[in-house]
């Protein structure tokens, strides 16, 4: 890979343009949700392409964040989020 991720993102952010590329992680969700749903629903063995759509949508995700300035936001609001989960687990 010649450039870094942030560089690539950037220009796919740049080239496609904001609007798109927050679209496309909607497409990216949906896709998921599509292979999710026949690996339950249908018991189809579909680890391969669980791993394409999963890959697919952290990268939006990740242009996601870049576009609305979001990332030091998210990261510093996960572990509040993870606490609450915790909270609602049962532990031995």
């Amino acid at each position: 890979m010649k450039h870094t991720e942030k560089e690539i993102l950037e220009k796919a952010i740049q080239t496609w343009g904001k609007q798109a590329q927050v679209l496309m992680v909607l497409e990216e969700m949906s896709e998921l949700q599509k292979e999710i749903l026949k690996n339950i629903n249908r018991g189809k063995e579909n680890i391969p392409e669980l791993i394409d759509e999963t890959t697919d949508l952290e990268i939006m995700l990740t242009q996601l964040k870049m576009i609305y300035g979001i990332d030091d936001a998210v990261k510093n609001h996960r572990p509040e989020k993870l606490e609450k989960i915790e909270k609602r687990l049962e532990w031995e």
